[in-house]
């Protein structure tokens, strides 16, 4: 993914969710996809999909149960 569109991306998520501490990254070797941060944890994965002429996104947010701990 280029700049722009990981500008784009991240400007969404922060809109979307009412977070302006979301940072989206550009991974390392890696340009088929971008790390979702909020602070300095990482929450996800979003991976672009053009398959069938149509961009779009994939974010992919991992959750561990010992982080729902913490919830209550």
């Amino acid at each position: 993914m280029n700049h722009p569109e990981i500008i784009k991306l991240q400007k969404f998520l922060q809109m979307k969710f009412g977070n302006p501490n979301i940072d989206v990254r550009p991974r390392v070797k890696l340009n088929d996809s971008v790390e979702v941060f909020i602070g300095d944890e990482s929450i996800g994965l979003i991976h672009a999909d053009d398959e069938d002429g149509d961009k779009s996104y994939i974010f992919n947010m991992s959750i561990l149960d010992i982080d729902l701990d913490d919830v209550g």
